[in-house]
């Protein structure tokens, strides 16, 4: 049985839904060498922004996503009287949008490599209008 864990750091993003895992698989590439059957959780330390499954080859569909979000959890203390607003009017829709995608994800590892379908892909989705790069933790377990 083969245990590690890695902390990653994303580069800084726009607000957005945006594809990242090259930069996962990448970090992670040492945990994952020889692994032949296991798992990869992926934990966004961060509460303003998320971590999904989802298309991995139209970018409409990232531009689509973050459209539906935003008419969803709409900002501005007009929109929605939000009372928690210390950093920005983006910041507590920022909190909702992640509660509501979650910052962890659960990837099966099989022959080295993370066993994503053909047509999916690991999104961060940056809910701030003003981010830094984001933490990830990545921890693998197999064999």
């Amino acid at each position: 049985m083969k245990c590690g864990q890695k902390s990653i750091r994303l580069s800084a993003k726009r607000r957005g839904c945006h594809l990242v895992s090259s930069e996962i698989m990448e970090g992670a590439g040492s945990l994952l060498n020889g692994v032949q059957v296991g798992m990869c959780n992926i934990f966004l330390q961060h509460t303003s922004a998320s971590l999904t499954i989802n298309e991995n080859c139209c970018p409409d569909v990232r531009v689509d996503m973050e459209t539906f979000l935003n008419r969803t959890v709409p900002e501005g203390r007009t929109n929605v009287p939000w009372t928690h607003t210390d950093e920005g009017p983006d910041d507590m829709p920022g909190h909702v949008k992640s509660s509501m995608f979650g910052v962890s994800l659960n990837v099966p590892v099989t022959n080295g490599k993370l066993n994503l379908g053909t047509w999916q892909g690991i999104w961060l989705c940056e809910h701030r209008d003003h981010a830094s790069s984001r933490s990830v933790v990545v921890t693998v377990m197999g064999s």
